[in-house]
């Protein structure tokens, strides 16, 4: 069970922050961002050095409903992509003191080749076609979890003090449609957007196509907003979302800040908040995504975003950008002179 912030550390980084030298509050969303990451660090002078993204990668046999702009294959060029740093989240990650690791749980096609930040073996190619059956076997969906925990283990053993996870996965934002509109109970048109470019057609058939993944669920687990979230993971999910629940689940077991990102490793975040409800109190949002569930997923998390860029690549690129405001944060509350300092 993922410890919770103990209110006494809280406290104290709250009261040292309103003792800085500046009008109290002046400093909005930073103030309470390094409070918390005070409380996470158990010291109300705390730091953040370098950070790390997770990015896990996994094909769906959703597309087969013809949901997606682009077909299946961009999902293994761009896992080698990421590997070979000429992906945009590489660039983002450059400028930004984070290492990148890649979680191949279900990428279709041949093993892709070693890599010393290729984190595997997959767990199966792809998984089912959720509009039709389930996405994959309850074992499956443990195997991607922990996965997505091994691949959290590295980047915080290796350094990492602030942790993101990223997506890639042709046909991810319909089965995050479809996990967020049963977790949150929400209808499936509320939470379901374009993706990757679809048209009023397209998105038509996307909402349908959730519509029927979420019906086929309900009929065999009840109420899914009461199931076992690792059922709902298994009829609805995706590998990649399952290795996100576990990056976040992994990262908040060993008490260090978790940035999300946009709608995909939200969906992730759900799941791993419902398996678990300590994560939350280890998390921050890097932006609001341009897919409607997503001011969904946050709301119910709790969470305010630091930035809203109208963006919807993914890959971690919006809680990455978002890395040196928490650093930011962390500085002003450790580095700053109180009134007591000057003598006042």
């Amino acid at each position: 069970m993922i410890p919770r912030i103990d209110s006494s550390k809280l406290a104290a980084a709250k009261d040292r922050q309103n003792q800085l030298l500046k009008i109290p509050g002046s400093l909005g969303d930073l103030e309470e961002i390094g409070n918390r990451i005070g409380a996470m660090q158990r010291t109300d002078r705390p730091s953040l050095g370098r950070g790390a993204v997770v990015v896990c990668c996994g094909d769906h046999g959703v597309t087969a409903e013809s949901v997606a702009a682009f077909p299946d294959t961009i999902t293994r060029i761009q896992t080698i992509n990421f590997l070979e740093g000429g992906a945009a989240i590489n660039q983002i990650a450059l400028v930004n003191q984070a290492e990148l690791w890649v979680v191949d749980a279900g990428v279709c096609g041949d093993e892709i080749a070693r890599h010393p930040r290729l984190v595997g073996p997959r767990v199966r190619q792809g998984t089912g076609n959720i509009a039709r059956e389930s996405a994959m076997t309850r074992e499956q969906a443990q195997a991607a979890i922990d996965l997505g925990r091994k691949a959290a283990r590295r980047a915080i053993d290796a350094g990492a003090q602030i942790l993101a996870a990223g997506d890639m996965g042709i046909g991810n934002t319909t089965v995050s449609s479809a996990l967020t509109a049963a977790l949150l109970d929400l209808d499936p048109d509320l939470v379901t957007g374009r993706g990757s470019g679809l048209d009023d057609e397209g998105r038509h058939r996307k909402v349908r196509c959730v519509e029927m993944a979420v019906c086929r669920a309900r009929q065999i687990l009840g109420d899914l907003k009461k199931a076992d979230p690792l059922d709902v993971l298994v009829q609805l999910g995706g590998l990649e979302i399952a290795a996100i629940a576990g990056v976040y689940l992994e990262g908040a077991l060993r008490g260090i800040p978790l940035v999300c990102d946009g709608f995909p490793v939200t969906a992730g975040v759900l799941v791993a908040s419902r398996l678990d409800e300590g994560v939350r109190d280890y998390l921050f949002a890097g932006h609001q995504s341009a897919e409607p569930g997503h001011a969904w997923q946050l709301r119910d998390l709790g969470l305010e975003p630091i930035f809203r860029l109208g963006l919807r690549l993914g890959e971690g690129t919006g809680a990455v950008l978002a890395f040196p405001v928490l650093r930011a944060a962390c500085q002003i509350l450790a580095g700053m002179k109180t009134f007591a300092d000057i003598g006042m």
